[in-house]
């Protein structure tokens, strides 16, 4: 039986190795990636990549035979394993998939500030890369592509047909993941779950279905929960307080005049929902100063009564927020901003705030401020146009933005740069300028955690060099006492100046310290997160803790507690109801952590947390505080809000909502 043509190469139809390829790289990277196999979804990823590899072989069986088919062939596998590679090597990174548009939107800076960091993960994942560009070589280098019968063809239609099918049914019946293939879509979840291959298809039909009606879901009723025995206490006058609404937005007569059927869905939805309440802190700080703070890969874990004895007075002297989570947003520091400053689910990953700015978002602290007259800049101590915040910054509500490069001169052009420099080179923009409302994005407390990779770390190392703790949590407080000493300054600044009374700042993180876990990229060999939280193993609440400063020189001796899940989209109306700006609640997805609504902290995987207990989409399971007990009614309701909440912020970023409402209110742009 002859194995070689006549040139010496085995004959290998192109159909049957697009079909290997495809199901070869979806395998290896759901085992790479996976720390618990399951066989639904192992069974799963194997259906659909055999679907898609038939599919790619259907498709290149119509090329003319000969060369032409083969080097196609070669060229299609080359191209979804070097996706593959890179999809690899940023979930390494950054502990999430990020969709195609993020990847390309993003190469550009990846390659001018890191590509240190992209060359150590190449070298350091040299096997893996190995692995999956092998099978395109030796098909390249030693076989012919062969011929297709109309058969053949015919098989692969039925066989492509026949594995997606299979693969939803092995999802509807093997695994809780049937939701996430629709009502619940997120890229991440359905890259870990079916594959990347059907992540990418889901989101490009997700990104061409923006002009769907949204789809809001019925939310059953507010379950019946156990009476709690209240202390009594002595009758005092009952105030009345109003809601925090913005009276000219009719949202019932704005669906029912609304020619749109999408946005008067959205009208309808918002219509339905209970205003906060205003409350003894609304208006604590009107016509003070502002100064809103992300700090990068910031944690409770850094706050120490002794190493870092600013932070500790901000956040315990200030409003103490015992229980603050920050969800991994799926796209690093950009969508972790865009929740703090915007107050929505930043569904579009790492495009939410150049995408955001096409509308107009009157609602962020920056716009809300900056309609009533205060003197307002935004500030960063990295390059002032990396994720486009010379652009993207300036639309938030602030007239200027300075940057490394970009305006912003006296901070050191190292890496990390420091944020004690920022503040003493832009103090003097602002401190004459009352009110003011300022922004600033940190950067010194940003991976890699060495003293050969952070320049914080090592300029700081020596305050840290006799803990007991690893190289790299020591070199990460290190970096991170950068912020304290900023913060130090700041306050000093504040306080010669007699307007620390007067001044409220509020600082929380961008998100969890990814750069401790165990990743080639960040030359971690082992998760150094554990060590730094000092547990043994971590969900995505433990691991998304985090602390939320809210601090003023007037709130020193009033004892304020918060209890209960607090989470980076209640910063805006939080603030805005302290800053005593009129704000619609309705319109944001967090909550005025001060008002009479249920705390309610929800991550983009719809998982959320209550003062009820947690549930884990991921699994489907809730597990209750300690001595509570709810019934499956409960979990239901509270699942039907997130679900609801994704589904908006969805919808005010694809519909341009904000827009439709600033021309009712007369802001347009």
């Amino acid at each position: 039986m002859k194995i070689r043509d006549k040139f010496g190469r085995i004959p290998l139809p192109g159909w049957a190795f697009l079909l290997f390829t495809a199901v070869y790289n979806e395998l290896l990277l759901h085992l790479w990636i996976t720390e618990t196999l399951h066989f639904g979804r192992l069974a799963a990823v194997v259906l659909f990549a055999l679907g898609f590899g038939s599919l790619l072989g259907l498709i290149t069986s119509f090329l003319p035979k000969g060369k032409a088919r083969k080097w196609t062939v070669v060229a299609i596998a080359l191209v979804i394993s070097i996706f593959w590679i890179a999809s690899y090597l940023v979930r390494d990174s950054y502990k999430v998939f990020m969709t195609p548009k993020l990847m390309i939107s993003g190469a550009g800076g990846v390659a001018q500030d890191y590509m240190k960091q992209v060359i150590t993960a190449i070298l350091n994942g040299w096997w893996r890369i190995f692995l999956l560009l092998t099978p395109t070589a030796l098909y390249g280098l030693f076989c012919s592509a062969g011929k297709v019968r109309w058969n053949i063809r015919g098989l692969l239609l039925g066989a492509a047909l026949a594995a997606y099918l299979l693969g939803l049914l092995a999802v509807n019946q093997l695994t809780p993941d049937g939701p996430k293939l629709k009502a619940r879509y997120e890229f991440d979840e359905a890259a870990d779950c079916f594959g990347l291959h059907v992540a990418v298809a889901l989101e490009t039909v997700r990104g061409s279905g923006d002009t769907a009606e949204p789809a809001f879901v019925a939310a059953p009723e507010m379950p019946t929960l156990p009476a709690v025995e209240v202390p009594e206490e002595t009758e005092a006058p009952e105030i009345i307080y109003g809601d925090n609404v913005m009276e000219a937005l009719d949202f019932a007569a704005l669906a029912q005049a609304e020619g749109n059927r999408n946005i008067a869905s959205i009208h309808s939805y918002v219509n339905s929902l209970e205003p906060t309440k205003q409350n003894e802190m609304t208006g604590l700080f009107a016509g003070k100063n502002l100064i809103l703070i992300t700090a990068e890969a910031f944690s409770a874990e850094v706050i120490d009564p002794e190493r870092t004895p600013t932070l500790y007075r901000m956040a315990t002297e200030g409003i103490h927020v015992k229980e603050y989570y920050q969800p991994a947003w799926g796209a690093s520091t950009t969508s972790g901003e865009f929740s703090n400053v915007v107050g929505l689910v930043p569904v579009t990953g790492g495009m939410c705030m150049v995408e955001a700015t096409q509308q107009n978002l009157f609602l962020t602290l920056g716009n809300q401020l900056q309609e009533l007259g205060y003197w307002s800049g935004a500030y960063h101590n990295h390059l002032h146009d990396f994720y486009d915040r010379n652009k993207t910054h300036v639309h938030l509500g602030y007239d200027t933005f300075k940057g490394l490069y970009g305006g912003l001169e006296g901070v050191d052009p190292v890496w990390t740069e420091s944020d004690k420099q920022m503040i003493d080179a832009t103090i003097g923009d602002y401190i004459d300028n009352q009110p003011f409302s300022v922004y600033y994005m940190t950067v010194s407390g940003h991976c890699m955690y060495s003293k050969g990779e952070n320049f914080q770390a090592k300029k700081n190392y020596h305050l840290v060099e006799d803990m007991d703790a690893s190289e790299a949590v020591k070199c990460y407080l290190a970096s991170q006492l950068e912020l304290e000493f900023a913060m130090e300054a700041l306050i000093a600044y504040l306080e010669e100046a007699g307007i620390a009374d007067d001044t409220l700042i509020v600082m929380g993180t961008d998100h969890y310290p990814y750069g401790l876990e165990r990743s080639a990229t960040w030359q971690n060999t082992s998760d150094y997160l554990r060590e730094l939280y000092g547990v043994e193993d971590y969900d995505q609440f433990i691991r998304d803790h985090s602390a939320l400063i809210i601090w003023s020189g007037a709130l020193e001796d009033m004892d304020i507690t918060v209890e209960g899940p607090v989470y980076s989209l209640d910063i805006v109306p939080t603030v805005s109801n302290l800053m005593g700006i009129e704000y619609d609640s309705r319109l944001l997805v967090g909550r005025d952590i001060f008002s009479d609504a249920p705390a309610l902290a929800l991550w983009p995987d719809y998982s959320w947390k209550t003062d009820k207990g947690a549930y884990d989409a991921k699994s489907d399971t809730f597990t209750p505080n300690e001595g509570v007990e709810v019934s499956q009614d409960y979990i239901d309701y509270i699942s039907s809000l997130v679900s609801n909440k994704i589904t908006f912020s969805r919808s005010v970023q694809s519909q341009n909502y904000y827009n439709v409402l600033a021309k009712e209110l007369g802001r347009e742009r």
